[in-house]
């Protein structure tokens, strides 16, 4: 994937999905955003404070709340590109929302966006990393 956290190129993003659920895996927490096509804006919400399995007890609760057309998970990677152990720890979480539910997921390159949340003096890094991720992926979108 590019710097620029565009959609990975092997999979294309339709133009009848409109709205998203992001999410900034973390193996404490995940960060979680909304947000759709049309206004290429997200909005935070509260961080799921969950490890394991049990983190997708409250991302059902989401997931039958918002009804996304589709997921977004931002998987981060070094500053080189190379991946690492979260790549690979936010890709198996990748797979397991689409196994879940069935939904299209995008991974994104979400590098620094947890620096870019702190740096802008976020009061939830989680959350605003999310929504930083997001608002990429809409960006990104034609």
């Amino acid at each position: 994937m590019s710097d620029s956290a565009a959609p990975d190129s092997a999979v294309p993003v339709p133009p009848g999905l409109q709205s998203f659920l992001a999410f900034d895996f973390g193996t404490k927490r995940t960060g979680v955003a909304t947000g759709n096509r049309l206004t290429r804006s997200a909005t935070g919400k509260n961080t799921i404070q969950a490890e394991g399995d049990a983190r997708f007890v409250p991302i059902t609760a989401l997931v039958r709340e918002w009804q996304p057309d589709a997921l977004v998970v931002g998987v981060p990677y070094h500053p080189d590109g190379a991946p690492h152990d979260n790549t690979r720890r936010a890709q198996r979480f990748a797979r397991q929302l689409r196994g879940r539910f069935g939904l299209p997921v995008f991974e994104v390159d979400e590098r620094y966006s947890t620096t870019e949340a702190i740096a802008s003096g976020a009061k939830d890094a989680d959350a605003a990393s999310a929504c930083i991720i997001l608002e990429q992926f809409l960006r990104s979108l034609p």
